[in-house]
């Protein structure tokens, strides 16, 4: 027992960096990231505990991880942004527009803020017609996908991939021009 227990010790010290940095990658919320660790190193011990043989211990760490993240995401449904709760300091409820720098706060918010919606145009000007279609009527008019599904004869999923992607596109767009702006 006392020599399964140093084993699991050496796993967990030589494996959880990277493991952690496998989860973090793929997980935005730290605490969700943290637990799925959590919850994998302590399938390694149950495992170890009911004599379970493990060929390819890191394979199998990274196997558990991949499962506990799959479970993760399919018990947390989407959120749109338009539904986003996002308060300020007083706990009111910010807007789209609450969140951009306000044009009123000096030239350069007033430039960012021209930047940043000039960028969200072009961005969703680059995407494919039905991707930017579903992403505009869901996110922007509030529209679901039941009803969306229903006008266009569309499947619900075909219609959640499409938004998949543009958020993907998207996101990754404008994360370029926030990273010029925080660089300094």
């Amino acid at each position: 027992m006392i020599e399964q227990d140093r084993q699991i010790s050496e796993i967990f010290a030589e494996q959880r960096s990277r493991l952690r940095n496998f989860i973090r990658k793929r997980v935005p919320d730290p605490s969700d990231a943290e637990d799925i660790v959590q919850d994998v190193f302590y399938k390694l011990v149950e495992a170890n505990r009911l004599l379970m043989p493990i060929e390819h211990v890191t394979g199998w760490l990274f196997g558990v991880a991949r499962n506990r993240i799959t479970d993760l995401f399919r018990k947390k449904k989407p959120q749109p942004f338009s539904e986003s709760s996002v308060s300020d300091a007083d706990g009111a409820q910010l807007q789209f527009e609450d969140l951009l720098p306000s044009p009123d706060a000096g030239p350069e918010a007033l430039y960012f803020h021209s930047l940043l919606l000039d960028e969200l145009e072009l961005a969703l000007d680059e995407l494919p017609g039905e991707q930017r279609e579903v992403f505009v009527a869901h996110e922007l008019e509030g529209r679901s996908f039941k009803e969306l599904s229903a006008e266009s004869g569309v499947n619900i999923n075909t219609l959640l991939s499409r938004k998949r992607y543009a958020v993907l596109h998207l996101r990754e767009r404008l994360r370029n021009v926030h990273d010029q702006f925080t660089k300094k």
